[in-house]
């Protein structure tokens, strides 16, 4: 890994912070509920968009560092596993039993199937 490539994949983290940081407030501001949807709304866009981008590394179409720096970077610091699980425990604390079991397996499995359609349709192009 080059120098540039190094410096790119800690921009492109710091910049997928932000915008996890930004996603999130937005949904948080429209969507009233106990549930996550903000955390929920970024993994899954999260898992479609890394989806997409190694199903266009794969067929080519993106060079391997520049997969390596929007995968890893930029998804890697907008997505977010850590804050997921920690509103599961949350709810499961306020008794919210059926929304974290919806966020904790649910959200799971949604964000696995859209990355499989990400990388069908990144592959697919």
């Amino acid at each position: 890994m080059t120098p540039g490539i190094f410096a790119a994949l800690c921009v492109a983290g710091g910049v997928g912070a932000a915008l996890r940081f930004v996603v999130d407030g937005l949904v948080r501001s429209r969507v009233r509920s106990a549930f996550p949807w903000g955390t929920a709304v970024v993994n899954v866009t999260g898992s479609l968009i890394l989806g997409v981008l190694f199903g266009l590394g794969s067929g080519a179409l993106l060079d391997p560092q520049w997969t390596l720096v929007l995968g890893t970077g930029l998804i890697g610091g907008y997505t977010t596993f850590s804050t997921a699980s920690l509103e599961t425990v949350r709810l499961m604390q306020e008794r919210e039993y059926v929304l974290a079991i919806a966020n904790g397996l649910l959200v799971l499995v949604v964000t696995v199937a859209v990355g499989l359609g990400g990388l069908w349709l990144g592959r697919a192009l």
